[in-house]
């Protein structure tokens, strides 16, 4: 796949707020002492199989994911609050697979002064027991492109390899069936500075709290190839 115009909205967080929702078997990954809550907007293009050609309604696609940075033994990942998405069966088959907590959402980008900046919205269905929920804003790099030097805030935030899900654990509490680990393969992040500008941001209820009143910390990225992995079982 290709994750294109994508935005790490990043908000430093108490790592006390966010314990609960992390599953036993993860360890919340902090950096100087703070977790961070991280809202990401981008759109998925060229969605595949290896191997195969592209499924009929899940090839393109937009992307709006709500997160925090978790350890796994030796596996620093990403774990998922929640996911939006503007593909029904993208959604389906990433519940089902993944046991991530998608979410069916209806989304808009736009590109506006010459593909500077991208505006974007998502709002989230009321279905799977979510609440509903909207993004709203516009965001552009402000800086050239650099890659993360281990050690800053910019890497922790970025450069991760796997995901983490657990069926039964968060929006799914009733199905509880073990840990699952999901690798991932891309080159290090093209990553800018960016700034923007929210209209809307309230993603954050699924898990009881108020958007952070402190501006995020942005990052861009134009474009990179991901591979995914087929998810492995890490603990019973």
């Amino acid at each position: 796949m290709t994750w294109r115009d994508l935005c790490f909205l990043h908000w430093r967080i108490d790592p006390s707020v966010l314990r609960a929702f992390v599953p036993p078997g993860l360890e919340l990954d902090v950096f100087d002492g703070s977790a961070w809550l991280g809202v990401v907007p981008f759109e998925m293009r060229d969605t595949r199989m290896a191997w195969l050609p592209s499924v009929p309604g899940t090839r393109h696609f937009l992307e709006l994911n709500l997160r925090t940075y978790v350890r796994g033994g030796d596996h620093a990942g990403v774990w998922f609050f929640s996911l939006d998405a503007a593909s029904r069966l993208a959604v389906r088959a990433a519940r089902a697979t993944f046991a991530l907590p998608y979410f069916d959402a209806r989304m808009s980008i736009e590109k506006r002064e010459g593909g500077a900046w991208v505006r974007y919205r998502s709002e989230r269905r009321g279905v799977f027991g979510g609440p509903a929920s909207v993004f709203s804003g516009r965001y552009r790099p402000i800086a050239d492109v650099r890659r993360s030097e281990p050690g800053t805030l910019e890497h922790f935030l970025t450069e991760r390899y796997c995901l983490f899900a657990q069926k039964g654990y968060g929006v799914q509490r009733s199905l509880r069936r073990g840990l699952l680990r999901g690798d991932i393969w891309h080159e290090p992040w093209p990553l800018q500075l960016a700034e923007c500008e929210l209209e809307a941001c309230d993603v954050f209820r699924l898990i009881g709290l108020e958007r952070p009143i402190e501006p995020p910390i942005a990052h861009f990225a134009r474009q990179i190839d991901v591979d995914a992995y087929a998810p492995v079982r890490v603990s019973p």
